[in-house]
């Protein structure tokens, strides 16, 4: 068992590496991630946590020069600017960071005519360089930053994350989570992508009984109990005719591919998603239902 846990093993993060995809900025003094592809705030808030940082804001001089910089070698059009993190949904006209920065304290600056708040419905920041903001609609699609402070305890498992609940299962030598808020399988994509893993494939029985224990003994831990019957994993009846293939477009038939008594059901030709009863046999269940999930990652996929 040792021998395969030190196979499995990251042999320890590059000093300074918080994840591939995130640059570091000495200046600003932490870790950065521009997401070109528009969101709506709520969403790019949701992305950034569950990267294990924070939808950034213009907290100071160093992390807004970081901000401008970031945004000009992205190629963002300054004009549309992007979305920060101040925010006064809570509050109207309170604007503050997510950390619970104050805008007043922020070195920027309103654009003319800014803030309006247009048909009082603006309750989001956005940047549009030169230390310059407008409030803007949070339902706008504007790309994005994360951000993630250098000072803050982020020591690397074995999983080659911060987070610790994923865990290394050394059978598969890949690490699982289970994820206890349950989401729709989208959203669940989502969440797992975010973490730097994908949504779990069962790729054979040993596998599987992994999955179904690791449901098993943590489905009293569920946020909501309404959606425990079935957990969802990362396969899926795509082209709604019954041919079943997993997230990497592998067909499902090639991996552990046993169903529940009377399953699948296809039901009503609708698209349904791949999902697991505790007993580690499969369900097909319909994709816009909510469910709890796990995420599988290798051992240096942020590294």
């Amino acid at each position: 068992m040792i021998a395969i846990l030190l196979l499995c093993a990251v042999s320890g993060a590059a000093d300074g590496l918080y994840r591939a995809d995130y640059s570091y900025h000495e200046g600003a003094g932490g870790w950065f991630k521009v997401h070109k592809v528009p969101a709506v705030w709520n969403d790019a808030r949701l992305r950034c946590e569950l990267e294990g940082a924070v939808l950034a804001s213009p907290v100071n001089e160093n992390v807004t020069s970081a901000l401008i910089e970031f945004m000009e070698e992205a190629g963002l059009d300054l004009e549309c600017g992007m979305f920060t993190g101040t925010n006064a949904r809570f509050s109207k006209g309170d604007y503050y960071s997510i950390e619970g920065v104050p805008l007043w304290r922020m070195p920027v600056d309103w654009m003319p005519l800014e803030p309006d708040n247009k048909n009082n419905k603006e309750e989001c920041i956005v940047m549009v360089g030169n230390f310059s903001i407008a409030d803007a609609n949070c339902s706008q699609t504007l790309p994005y930053i994360c951000y993630k402070k250098a000072n803050e305890s982020m020591p690397i498992n074995e999983c080659g994350t911060s987070d610790n609940d994923y865990k290394l299962f050394p059978n598969t030598c890949n690490c699982y989570k289970y994820h206890t808020k349950p989401r729709t399988w989208s959203e669940a994509f989502m969440t797992c992508s975010a973490e730097g893993g994908y949504l779990a494939i069962p790729n054979n029985k040993d596998e599987a009984i992994h999955l179904s224990n690791m449901f098993k003994d943590n489905i009293g831990k569920a946020a909501n109990t309404t959606y425990t019957e079935v957990m969802f994993l990362g396969f899926k009846d795509i082209d709604i005719n019954g041919s079943w293939s997993t997230i990497h477009g592998s067909r499902m038939s090639d991996y552990y591919f046993e169903w529940h008594n009377g399953q699948p059901e296809g039901k009503n030709g609708s698209t349904t998603c791949g999902a697991m009863y505790q007993d580690g046999l499969l369900d097909d269940y319909f994709c816009t239902n909510k469910a709890t999930f796990v995420c599988e990652k290798a051992v240096h996929s942020l590294l």
